[in-house]
């Protein structure tokens, strides 16, 4: 879907705020109700928008650590790997790489005790590689039109 300028400003404004009015998207874009509404719609179809989600803070959750783990999964171990990262609810993303790694993931602690615990029912399966977040200078950033 070719993605135009009031179409981006849109997205700019529900990725900031997702519980935007049509009424308040519109004014902010400087459109209708009804050709807002129609875009909105349109992206949503299209699965330019794939949901609307609350963006919560896990320290507030309890979890205070976060960390990057790589692991090097030899091909016949790789679906037992992502059938456990997907059961396990501080897994937040996984990514198949390139490189050293077969997958990089990122999860959430409690402590460093609860992280090793973690890591622990991976590292059977290959060889792991865990780093700790310090801090996230950048954090996820909403998607913008490209120059």
């Amino acid at each position: 879907m070719e993605i135009d300028s009031k179409s981006w400003k849109i997205l700019e404004c529900l990725q900031h705020d997702a519980r935007l009015s049509l009424t308040e998207l519109a004014r902010a874009v400087d459109m209708s109700v009804p050709a807002v509404s129609e875009r909105v719609k349109r992206l949503e179809e299209s699965g330019v928008i794939q949901g609307y989600h609350a963006r919560l803070a896990p320290q507030k959750a309890g979890y205070t650590l976060s960390a990057m783990v790589g692991i090097t999964v030899a091909q016949p171990y790789k679906k037992k790997l992502l059938d456990i990262l997907s059961a396990m609810p501080e897994v937040m993303e996984c990514h198949h790489v390139t490189g050293a790694d077969s997958y990089l993931f990122r999860l959430l602690a409690r402590d460093v005790a609860h992280l090793e615990a973690l890591v622990a029912r991976v590292n059977h399966l290959g060889e792991t590689r865990t780093s700790i977040i310090l801090s996230t200078p950048i954090s996820q950033q909403a998607l913008r039109q490209p120059r």
